[in-house]
């Protein structure tokens, strides 16, 4: 790997058929379809495990091909199509969050900005246990009035994008297709190992 070029991470998958992929009871077009939703939870849990630069090749072995020439083809521009959906959602995700945090952000700015004022008015005007209490009392709410914009710009926003990206890369991932064996039968293998040692020796 060139020096500053991104980590290159490659998945197998062994599949014995493409129903446990794709999600058979979705209705869709096959570019459309939905992944499986535990083939999507897997694929998608080892992306998240790789560095954020990350580039990932992902090769796909099946025991029954498909009928169609170009299947390979087609199975890979329907995982980039559905991940590059779920990193659409992602960013709406984001984009919801953020602004959701922008207007807690004013409602709380403009609540404890009332709060504060209002304690300090107490403290000017007036002394005594009780208005203290309630002085600290405003004090406080107005500082819990900023936990929903604290929560969301510190630590709500960068999962969500993390995913987002993910996704962006797994849409670009490069996808192949091939067929495998499917593994002999323990009968089948024991066969062959009795009739290797049957067999004569070669005549000198």
């Amino acid at each position: 790997m060139k020096p500053g070029a991104a980590p290159v991470h490659r998945l197998e998958l062994r599949l014995r058929e493409l129903a446990q992929l794709f999600n058979s009871m979705d209705p869709a077009p096959f570019l459309e379809k939905d992944l499986d939703r535990d083939a999507e939870d897997y694929i998608a849990s080892w992306a998240m495990q790789c560095p954020a630069d990350s580039r990932f090749h992902i090769t796909i072995h099946l025991q029954q091909m498909p009928a169609e020439a170009d299947a390979g083809n087609l199975i890979a521009e329907s995982i980039h199509n559905f991940f590059g959906y779920k990193a659409e959602l992602a960013q709406r995700e984001l984009t919801g969050l953020l602004r959701q945090g922008r207007t807690s952000l004013l409602i709380g700015l403009g609540f404890l900005a009332l709060c504060l004022a209002a304690a300090n008015a107490i403290a000017e005007y007036a002394s005594g246990t009780f208005l203290v209490l309630g002085r600290e009392s405003l004090t406080i709410a107005g500082w819990v009035a900023m936990w929903r914009p604290i929560q969301i710009f510190l630590y709500e926003w960068w999962p969500v994008n993390r995913r987002r990206r993910v996704y962006l890369q797994l849409s670009h991932a490069q996808v192949h297709v091939s067929e495998a064996r499917p593994p002999r039968a323990p009968t089948e293998a024991k066969a062959a190992a009795t009739g290797a040692a049957k067999k004569p020796p070669p005549p000198s």
